[in-house]
């Protein structure tokens, strides 16, 4: 008669041959998914067809990735292998988002203009980045006398703009020279401890390298959130595997990271700490306006208190500000509120109610429609958890706007991975399709498109989701 240890040997091989298959499936999906990345980054030249085909590429090497890690987590895998997966994965492929210049988007050229000038003891809200005064801070790698051509450091910039007030050509990798800088006190904070350090001539990767530690300080988090919870840990993944963190937050270093990084920590904080959730919540608001968004579902426990916390973070946040500068502090905001079509009705904004109404008559609906979601999750918000409210009122406000920069559904992604709703993933992908596409003809018509299927995806499980809760 065999013994039991010689009866348990087979399984063990087929055990750890299971192991095996999956750890090397899953490896091979993170290489994918890292070198998916880096063809999109540093093929910048291709134009928008490689932007497409490459972002394309990413969320599809994403998906092998996750379902690898989930299957791997099913045949057994260890929390501790999983976390270990999930960390590695996001420095790989966030170091292969390191590999270029920002592939899309120039705005970390005015972040590191604002920290410079803040370096230097002077307001960004004063002077803008063309005067002539600031000439002796520019760096050779923002600025250029008589060029002729973009920045070989960014893909877009200001050429052949004049400066203010001599007249005499200047080329800059700046977006928008001319006029003051529009973010928040707290950005400009951001702006200025990432350059305090550093000589002005350190370029564009610092602010990346800052993008990769804020989004690997989200996965931790996430991370052990799972493990406190008993989730499977593969659900941070959905946050520290996406594209759009490696594309927006890495590559093209947008400040809204940490908008989204505060955005969470007041989403697990509001069922407790009324006052700590509002403060962080009025730090993210003064980061970037954008997650001003998530208040209906913020509002759960004591909102008063909440709100006297965020409101103390706003106005704390912009005093040092309105002492330097005074009324200037606003910015060159409405100006770019106005640019971006959202004052006068533009066909990509709205696009949804756009569909069937012209662009000043989808602007209403539409505003009526963010302001019905927002109440019905007001209504509904203890009869969820709250990362989940949040989720919705984010999710359901950016499908009904539809803003041109998908890096705003950053802040969207931690909180459908706490409140459960994977299905909102497909607001981030669905914006990725409007931001390549924006300013050609194709844009209103992909904007319809890719806001109709995201708005169809998410009621679909909705739907699913109620009816799977009935019949239990």
């Amino acid at each position: 008669m065999a013994s039991p240890a010689v009866d348990r040997a087979p399984r063990r091989a087929a055990h750890a041959l299971r192991a095996a298959t999956a750890a090397a499936g899953l490896a091979t999906a993170l290489a994918a998914l890292a070198a998916a990345v880096a063809w999109t980054v540093v093929g910048r030249e291709g134009g928008r067809a490689h932007i497409l085909v490459g972002t394309a590429a990413c969320w599809v090497a994403a998906a092998g990735a996750w379902y690898a890690l989930r299957l791997a987590e099913r045949r057994g895998a260890s929390e501790r292998w999983v976390t270990i997966a999930v960390v590695l994965g996001l420095l790989v492929a966030g170091a292969a988002a390191l590999a270029a210049p920002p592939s899309t988007s120039n705005d970390s050229a005015r972040y590191a203009w604002d920290g410079i000038v803040q370096k230097a003891g002077i307001s960004p809200y004063r002077d803008v980045p063309a005067s002539d005064t600031l000439a002796p801070l520019r760096p050779a790698w923002l600025f250029a006398d008589g060029c002729d051509g973009p920045s070989p450091h960014f893909p877009t910039g200001d050429v052949a703009t004049a400066s203010i007030p001599s007249g005499s050509p200047l080329c800059t990798a700046i977006n928008r020279p001319q006029v003051p800088t529009a973010y928040p006190p707290v950005a400009e904070g951001y702006f200025l401890l990432v350059r305090l350090l550093l000589p002005s001539n350190a370029a564009w990767l610092t602010f990346q390298a800052a993008g990769l530690a804020l989004a690997a300080a989200v996965a931790l988090v996430l991370v052990r959130l799972m493990r406190r919870e008993g989730r499977p840990v593969s659900w941070a993944a959905l946050w520290a595997w996406n594209p759009l963190v490696f594309l927006e937050a890495v590559n093209n270093a947008h400040v809204d990271v940490l908008s989204a990084a505060l955005l969470l920590g007041a989403s697990l904080l509001s069922a407790r700490k009324a006052g700590s959730s509002g403060v962080l919540f009025g730090l993210a608001i003064a980061t970037k306006l954008i997650p001003a968004i998530a208040l209906p579902g913020m509002l759960r426990n004591r909102p008063w208190r909440f709100v006297a916390g965020a409101t103390l973070a706003v106005v704390g946040a912009y005093v040092p500000y309105v002492v330097l500068s005074g009324p200037a502090v606003i910015g060159y905001l409405p100006g770019y509120l106005s640019e971006e079509g959202y004052a006068s009705g533009d066909t990509t904004r709205f696009a949804l109610p756009g569909i069937v109404l012209p662009p000043l008559a989808a602007l209403v609906v539409g505003l009526a429609a963010v302001l019905g979601v927002w109440i019905w999750v007001w209504t509904r918000r203890h009869a969820v958890a709250p990362a989940t409210a949040q989720a919705m009122a984010v999710g359901w406000t950016l499908v009904i706007v539809c803003p041109s920069y998908a890096w705003y559904a950053l802040m969207l992604i931690p909180l459908a991975v706490l409140g459960r709703r994977p299905e909102f993933l497909v607001v981030p992908l669905a914006l990725e399709a409007v931001t390549a596409t924006v300013g050609t003809d194709a844009g209103p018509a992909v904007s319809r498109v890719a806001m109709a299927t995201a708005a169809a995806v998410v009621l679909l499980v909705a739907l699913r989701r109620r009816r799977d809760a009935r019949r239990r």
